[in-house]
């Protein structure tokens, strides 16, 4: 077996998006994620799902920044973004706009990840990596979905997070109704 690289590259990835185009719309939400590394992190898993926008508010760091461009490989020139400090005016444009605003956090109400019953317009929203979802930005949500742990720590990592939702949700576009992936 050898790896794809080049126009052999090129060509399977071009393929595969026209083969498997996406369903669902996603959007995020990241409100006060502190860290750039992170930021960077989830605009390159971003552009890698084919997230509709990213919007940033709070105290989260915003391009141009050294870090995000580094650690994201300048997919904040791909991915569409806007800052807004608030985060109450775009989580009702969103909603508007025929989003379900889901918190990826630990809240009574939450349910796993890969239970959730995700709709045509989601739109994720991740807080700071320490203190998580504020109190009055999840009292704006339509629900809630966490990721199981089985170890002792408690959550991941807020760009891992991201990746394991987005991801999911972008998996299930490549189910039928049986449940069985869709290989063309």
């Amino acid at each position: 077996m050898k790896p794809l690289s080049g126009t052999e590259l090129k060509r399977f990835l071009r393929d595969y998006k026209r083969l498997n185009r996406p369903q669902r719309e996603i959007t995020a939400l990241l409100h006060s994620v502190e860290y750039p590394y992170n930021v960077g992190a989830i605009f390159r898993l971003a552009d890698g799902v084919g997230v509709t926008k990213l919007v940033l508010s709070g105290i989260t760091p915003t391009p141009p920044n050294p870090t995000i461009a580094k650690v994201g490989r300048s997919k904040d020139r791909n991915v569409l973004w806007f800052y807004e400090q608030d985060p109450e005016r775009p989580i009702s444009d969103l909603r508007e706009d025929g989003n379900r605003i889901i918190a990826v956090e630990l809240t009574a109400e939450a349910v796993p990840y890969d239970e959730y019953d995700y709709p045509e317009k989601s739109c994720l929203v991740f807080g700071n990596e320490d203190h998580g979802v504020t109190k009055a930005v999840l009292a704006r949500c339509d629900g809630a979905v966490f990721i199981p742990m089985y170890g002792k720590g408690r959550s991941l990592n807020v760009s891992a997070a991201f990746g394991i939702v987005a991801y999911h949700i972008r998996h299930l576009d490549g189910q039928s109704s049986s449940g069985d992936v869709r290989i063309d």
